[in-house]
């Protein structure tokens, strides 16, 4: 009998010091994720989105002990828009004219009524847009110089007049947001011998090739240079401003609150020129998007090398 007790206790003592150990690891562990604190940021599919997301989370873990997962790369802005809203992710960033227009569908203005707009409605649904980083990654259209010259083009109104005798490649979503294509043709009347979705970098190569004869275009897209696009006016003003910033859970800064202080560190610290560089370094020179992300944040002095 004493043997059984005594191995019931030798026991009972190993179960409770490994449960114990188990207590102490889990607080080393959040001590090492900051408090416990460990966030999700993502991105979309573009090269600028994900350099964004990177500076980001370099900022966070340079600044802070909370612990980032990084999950570039998700998709287009809805599926983006979604993994925040499920609490996939905590953070990523957008664009005023995104959220307004294509998210709650409702109708945009300036840079400052976009802004203020973006915070109203995304408050109710407990998200939060902070500073904005500095830059208006507007849409816009672009054809190659050889068929400005041909159609005599330099605005939208322009192009909606020989629509008919062109092809159109642009991304997948800007097929059906309400702020692409189907807006577009519904102001300017145009009607394209035919409109094809394709991914982002695919739609360089297509005007390049002749495949198609319009794309869609962001303002600080490199590829713009590199392929010698010539891009329109949209004289109706039909794009509204696309100031990119970092687009929050509002439970989670209430949870990490230092997390606003940090991001907005960002706030003006690129301009449209300085991100078109940055673009370019990724899809012409061929170098890393995380690695980019960090030497800029070097060279602006807000974080160790």
């Amino acid at each position: 009998m004493k043997i059984k007790k005594l191995t019931t206790y030798l026991l009972f003592t190993v179960m409770l010091g490994t449960l114990l150990a188990g207590c102490g690891s889990g607080k080393n562990n959040e001590a090492a994720a900051g408090n416990g604190g460990e966030i999700t940021i993502g991105s979309k599919n573009f090269t600028e989105n994900v350099l964004l997301a990177h500076m980001m989370a370099d900022l966070i873990e340079d600044k802070s002990d909370i612990k980032v997962k990084r999950q570039v790369n998700l998709g287009g802005s809805n599926v983006a828009w979604t993994a925040l809203e499920n609490n996939d992710i905590q953070l990523y960033p957008d664009y005023t004219g995104t959220i307004v227009a294509n998210y709650y569908q409702e109708k945009t203005g300036t840079s400052a009524e976009s802004l203020a707009k973006s915070r109203e409605l995304m408050k109710a649904d407990g998200l939060a847009f902070l500073e904005p980083i500095g830059f208006n990654n507007t849409y816009t259209l672009a054809v190659s110089k050889e068929t400005a010259a041909k159609y005599k083009l330099k605005t939208f109104s322009d192009l909606a007049k020989v629509s008919a005798d062109m092809v159109l490649g642009v991304e997948f979503e800007f097929l059906d947001r309400e702020d692409g294509y189907p807006g577009i043709k519904k102001l300017y009347g145009m009607n394209f011998k035919e409109a094809k979705g394709m991914d982002h970098g695919i739609m360089y190569r297509a005007i390049e090739d002749g495949e198609t004869d319009v794309t869609n275009a962001y303002a600080t897209d490199a590829q713009i240079k590199v392929h010698n696009l010539v891009i329109l006016e949209d004289d109706k003003q039909f794009f509204p401003p696309y100031d990119a910033g970092p687009v929050i859970r509002q439970d989670t800064l209430d949870k990490y609150p230092e997390l606003e202080a940090i991001l907005n560190q960002m706030s003006g610290l690129i301009t449209a020129e300085e991100m078109q560089a940055l673009n370019a370094q990724v899809d012409v020179d061929a170098l890393k998007e995380q690695d980019v992300a960090h030497d800029f944040l070097v060279k602006k002095g807000l974080i160790k090398g």
